[in-house]
């Protein structure tokens, strides 16, 4: 899989729970959204291919979220424990395919 059918399924597993999503899902998913699509375009146009690379680049840009103040503790918690079940969720699906 390439980076962009990773950042695809990504945000498929996002978009496809909506409609049964809690308040702190929607959040999440709504905030990780910009993370994982800057991240896979600074990739790109580092010529970076590897799956690695894209979740390091998310990481990354979710701590320099969470240094600069955008998240409080519970937020934070929330969408780090949410980004971790997405690329779960994502990896196990291609596994099984």
């Amino acid at each position: 899989m390439n980076i962009f059918e990773f950042e695809r399924l990504l945000l498929a597993e996002i978009d496809d729970n909506i409609a049964t999503a809690t308040d702190d899902q929607l959040f999440a998913g709504g905030y990780l959204r910009g993370h994982i699509t800057l991240s896979v375009a600074g990739c790109d146009i580092d010529g970076r291919t590897h799956l690695r690379d894209v979740k390091a680049r998310v990481n990354r840009s979710l701590h320099d979220a969470i240094m600069a103040g955008e998240l409080n503790e519970q937020d934070q918690a929330l969408v780090e424990g949410f980004w971790a079940d997405l690329i779960d969720k994502v990896e196990q699906a291609s596994i099984a395919e």
